[in-house]
């Protein structure tokens, strides 16, 4: 099971420095990939934490891998419904190319009523909003030439390379139905490895039905801090079916993240002892 780690791109935390300090740490650290989250219109009655600070996700993203080298990025969640449907493909297709490859795209609806009225999205439309995106991504990255269509207007979807894998994050069942129709695989929140056989199972239904393969099961979540239980919670996720586990959590500075990550290394050991 491969093993990422939360960086802030919010708060205090989410300077250049803290940022590059972090995002290097955790390479050097062996970690597989690190990844940031989106919101794009905080109310200032809902900055606890945050204090409305955040550093868009594909642009953070552009930024650590340019300056890694080797580690993968990625985004848990990239809220589709925010975004228009061609320059967000024409940004993962530029960050997939620029990184080599790198890019890991975790992708959402949405559930904050006042970020939809910002951006004057109706929120009722999330869903169907998030399915034309998908279908269009694949439509850019999966068709033997690169010619698309949009809106009537077939164009060259250049660079064009080899699409990321798309995880779908949220709760069963409508999030299944999307990861089986649309992604590579779906992305649960705070997942257990007892929770995770059923889910899967159902996601595998949801799959055979859709004529797809079974994807990737990423969970995210917290860890203990003792290193033999964070341990014990990896291998257990792994054997009830997790591809890769992304700890997210808080963190004050540069010095309590090498902390987390320090925590990471000591359980990746143990589990491979």
């Amino acid at each position: 099971m491969h093993i990422g780690v939360t960086l802030r791109n919010m708060g205090e935390q989410s300077t250049a420095d803290t940022m590059a300090t972090c995002a290097l740490a955790s390479e050097d650290a062996g970690m597989e990939s690190i990844w940031v989250v989106d919101h794009i219109a905080i109310p200032p009655d809902d900055a606890e934490g945050s204090g409305g600070r955040y550093v868009d996700p594909l642009v953070s993203l552009a930024w650590l891998a340019g300056l890694t080298k080797s580690i993968r990025v990625g985004v848990g969640v990239l809220i589709l419904p925010y975004r228009p449907q061609l320059p967000t493909a024409k940004q993962v297709a530029s960050i997939q190319e620029l990184s080599r490859g790198r890019l890991l795209l975790g992708v959402g609806i949405g559930w904050m009523d006042p970020e939809f009225r910002a951006l004057g999205v109706n929120r009722r439309a999330r869903g169907r909003i998030s399915d034309e995106t998908l279908a269009f991504l694949r439509d850019c990255f999966d068709g033997d030439d690169d010619v698309v269509t949009a809106h009537g207007q077939s164009f060259l979807f250049r660079p064009k390379p080899k699409a990321p894998p798309i995880y779908v994050g949220g709760a069963p069942p409508h999030a299944l139905e999307r990861a089986a129709r649309y992604g590579d695989g779906w992305l649960p929140m705070g997942m257990t490895a007892s929770m995770l056989p059923a889910r899967k199972a159902q996601y595998a239904e949801y799959c055979d039905e859709a004529g797809r393969e079974v994807g990737e099961v990423v969970v995210m979540g917290g860890l203990p801090s003792d290193a033999g239980a964070a341990a014990d919670n990896l291998q257990a996720l792994a054997e009830a079916g997790a591809s890769r586990f992304v700890f997210g959590g808080r963190y004050r500075d540069a010095d309590e993240y090498r902390q987390r990550l320090d925590l990471l290394v000591a359980a990746r050991e143990r589990m491979q002892a």
